[in-house]
C-alpha cells in the first residue's frame, strides 16, 4: 500500500486549484460561491470549467467525460474530487455509498462547543421549498439519522475552529447539526449566525478526503487549504 501525494496547479489564472490529477481523477480547490453542478440560475459551475481545463490541457475534441462523485453547498469551499473515466466514477460512488471515504471540514464557530470534542447525532429533515434542513434530538416521521464527530482546534476567543469527521452526508449535515447545539458556522444566515460574511460566504471548508484509489493499490489523501482570507488566515 502506498500513499499518493499531493500536485498542484501552477497555472494562477484557473478560479480553482488542483490538488490531484492522473488517468482517472481530477480533485480540485473549490472557491467559495462557485456552483459544483448547474441549477436554474445559470450560474459559472465548476464541473464545466473543470472539464474546459481538461479539454484544453490535452487537446481534446468535442465531449470531455468528467462525472462529479459529490457535491459541496455553494458557499462552502474545499475537496471536490471528479472522475476521467466511468471505471473510477462508478468506484468512487459506490465507496460514498459504502462510507468508504472519510471527510474532514473544518469550520469557523461564533461559540465554543460544550464539551470541546464529542459526536452529534441528529434526525434531520429537509425542508425543499427552504433549502433548508433541521436536526432535531429525537427520530421524526421522514427523518433520517445523521452523526458526526468534532473537536475544537483553535480558540481565538471570538471565535473558534472545529474539525469535523462526517460519519453520514445528509443536506446541509454540518450546518443544521452545529446550529442545533448553538455554534452556528460564520456566515450562515440561514442556520441563525448574527452577520454575514464580507464575501457572501460561509466560513466552512472541506478541509479533508482520503480513500483507496479506485484503480491503483494505494490510498489517496486529498487536502486542500482554507481560502486566503483574513478570517481563515487569523486561524493558520
Amino acid at each position: 500500500m502506498i500513499f499518493l501525494p499531493e500536485t498542484r496547479s501552477s497555472d494562477l489564472s484557473l478560479p480553482f486549484g488542483i490538488l490531484y490529477e492522473d488517468n482517472h481523477l481530477i480533485a480540485v480547490n473549490k472557491p467559495v460561491n462557485l456552483l459544483v453542478q448547474g441549477d436554474r440560475t445559470g450560474d459559472p459551475v465548476l464541473a464545466e470549467l473543470v472539464r474546459e481545463y481538461l479539454r484544453e490541457k490535452y487537446k481534446k475534441p468535442g465531449n470531455v467525460f468528467l462525472g462529479v462523485t459529490h457535491r459541496l453547498d455553494r458557499p462552502v469551499s474545499g475537496v471536490v474530487l471528479m472522475a476521467k473515466t466511468g471505471k473510477a466514477l462508478s468506484r468512487v460512488n459506490e465507496m460514498f455509498r459504502k462510507k468508504q471515504v472519510k471527510k474532514t471540514y473544518w469550520a469557523i464557530v461564533k461559540d465554543i462547543p460544550r464539551p470541546e470534542e464529542g459526536t452529534l447525532r441528529h434526525y434531520m429533515i429537509k425542508n425543499r421549498e427552504q433549502n433548508k434542513s433541521i436536526a432535531y434530538d429525537h427520530p421524526m416521521p421522514g427523518s433520517r439519522e445523521a452523526i458526526l464527530h468534532y473537536r475544537l482546534v483553535k480558540n481565538l476567543k471570538r471565535c473558534f475552529l472545529l474539525e469535523i469527521d462526517l460519519e453520514t452526508g445528509r443536506h446541509h449535515q454540518i450546518r443544521a447539526q452545529l446550529a442545533a447545539i448553538g455554534c452556528p458556522v460564520m456566515g450562515d444566515l440561514k442556520y441563525g449566525y448574527p452577520g454575514s460574511n464580507p464575501g457572501g460566504d460561509i466560513s466552512l471548508h472541506a478541509r479533508r478526503l482520503s480513500l483507496q484509489h479506485p484503480v491503483k493499490n494505494a490510498v489517496l489523501n486529498l487536502e486542500a487549504p482554507p481560502p486566503d482570507d483574513s478570517i481563515w488566515q487569523s486561524f493558520l
